[in-house]
């Protein structure tokens, strides 16, 4: 972070966001609010963006405080991102005030105004009468469908990655939506080059790079996981699909081959000028450092890797970690990852970024519990299998899987469903109990995270809405939402 310097031309009020990833660390506030995508058990019942009280000198502390509901059952809500970002902090007449919510399953897009931060509501815009959603035709006519992750641009856009062509075959492409108008505009990448797949992406302009990851070809992930589907790389990804952000044309695929099937959340390092980040495999379950050579194209290297544990009483004798989400914190020093089956939350010092260091590990739930059906035989970390965990007397069912972290990078915040139709596979008290958001303490000078056993939001507490909650988002942005660029002196 040594080369970012905070400019005084322009203060916090400049622009959406905070002109750098340091003030946003040190100039942000404490989180009050948190707007979770929540998926309904009840398939005829409309999903759920919940608003979720995180402050603690509130007297609704912990608790959901309001409910917005999806016009449509059946869109599985999954990803979201915002009109604009700190990426557009140098443009004053633009205002962070509408969430985008992508549908994986439906590919209608929902936009929600968030101008009354604790109670949203659905968006309008002045040329249409009513609310303003994208339908499935918008983002079909040019092809593409199940979008997933979505991202500013400094350049006035939405672009949200897509999955799929029309028949459920992989195709990675991005969807652009006017900032303002919230009207669909075209697809991004140029020429005739496409990716095989499609799943998150990250924009450094200083390096003139867009860097996409993949997950596998939609028709098949959406019946859920058979391990046999990621051993076809027709079908399962293993690639970083590289591209000129000026010409928006794919200029380079790095196949990871088997070693890295279903590379998922991408992550540069926030520092706007630096050209390396991080890039977890969830089958293989491992993390690639991705960094440019000094002939200007990218390459990477294997930097962490979780072993697989030998097991009896489960689909398979070995099981994978599943590595289904990771972030850094905005200093740069630390990655966190969930590991979705094996049940755990890690903390890497990233410092080095070639030799990531382990300071931090928290077991909360998974599928290796000591009162499971399922008996680890052979373990290459553990002594014993971890015990069920809960909290103010609620079971955790699940396991970790989205990540949000606090700007200042003290809290991290953890929920529990990936998928619904993943969810029901491997974790069916999920669809009964609902999920549960949950609290690490984090110790940023020496590592290590320790559970807040006083937090609790059980979103299935109201049993006429039983909701898997997924991604997690600050009204003001966060460490996933944003990307800065660097600033102009």
């Amino acid at each position: 972070m040594d080369r970012i310097i905070l400019s005084t031309a322009c203060s916090s009020s400049c622009g959406p966001g905070y002109k750098s990833p340091k003030a946003a660390m040190v100039e942000g506030p404490r989180e009050k609010l948190l707007y979770v995508v929540c998926i309904h058990t009840d398939p005829e019942k409309a999903d759920v963006l919940s608003t979720v009280d995180v402050d603690p000198e509130s007297p609704t502390f912990c608790q959901i405080i309001h409910k917005l509901r999806m016009s449509v059952a059946g869109d599985e809500l999954h990803h979201s991102g915002w009109n604009v970002c700190s990426s557009c902090h140098g443009s004053p007449t633009h205002k962070r005030d509408t969430l985008v919510l992508p549908s994986l399953m439906s590919d209608r897009v929902y936009f929600v105004d968030t101008s009354n931060e604790k109670a949203p509501k659905m968006k309008k815009v002045a040329t249409v009468p009513f609310r303003k959603i994208l339908e499935p035709q918008e983002m079909h006519k040019y092809g593409i469908s199940t979008p997933h992750t979505s991202h500013c641009l400094p350049t006035g856009l939405i672009m949200i990655s897509t999955m799929g062509n029309l028949n459920g075959d992989g195709l990675g492409e991005f969807f652009c939506i006017d900032a303002e108008t919230l009207e669909a505009k075209s697809t991004w990448t140029k020429g005739s080059a496409k990716a095989a797949f499609g799943y998150d992406y990250w924009y450094q302009p200083y390096h003139d790079v867009l860097i996409a990851s993949e997950w596998g070809a939609p028709r098949v992930f959406k019946r859920g996981y058979n391990p046999s589907d990621s051993e076809d790389p027709k079908i399962y990804g293993r690639s970083l699909n590289v591209y000129s952000w000026k010409e928006q044309k794919l200029k380079q695929s790095i196949n990871l081959g088997d070693d890295g099937i279903t590379p998922l959340e991408i992550r540069f390092l926030h520092d706007p000028y630096a050209s390396e980040g991080f890039v977890g495999c969830a089958v293989s379950s491992n993390i690639y450092r991705f960094y440019k050579t000094k002939d200007g194209s990218w390459d990477t290297e294997k930097v962490i890797q979780v072993p697989p544990k030998e097991v009896e009483g489960w689909m398979l004798p070995t099981m994978p970690a599943m590595i289904t989400d990771i972030l850094i914190s905005l200093d740069d020093k630390y990655l966190y990852m969930s590991n979705w089956l094996h049940g755990d939350v890690r903390q890497y010092d990233i410092s080095n970024t070639k030799k990531p260091k382990l300071t931090g590990q928290v077991f909360l739930g998974g599928s290796i519990l000591g009162d499971s059906q399922v008996r680890v035989t052979k373990d290459l970390e553990m002594s014993r299998q971890p015990d069920p965990v809960y909290v103010k007397g609620r079971r955790l069912h699940g396991a970790p899987q989205m990540l949000q972290l606090s700007l200042d990078g003290r809290r991290l915040y953890v929920t529990t469903s990936i998928f619904k139709p993943w969810d029901k596979e491997f974790y069916p008290d999920l669809l009964k109990y609902g999920s549960t958001m949950v609290k690490l303490d984090i110790d940023v000078k020496k590592g290590g995270m320790k559970l807040d056993d006083q937090f609790l939001v059980d979103f299935g507490a109201d049993k006429d809405d039983i909701l898997l909650a997924h991604e997690m988002r600050y009204p003001g942005g966060d460490c996933t939402s944003d990307i800065w660029l660097p600033e102009k002196h």
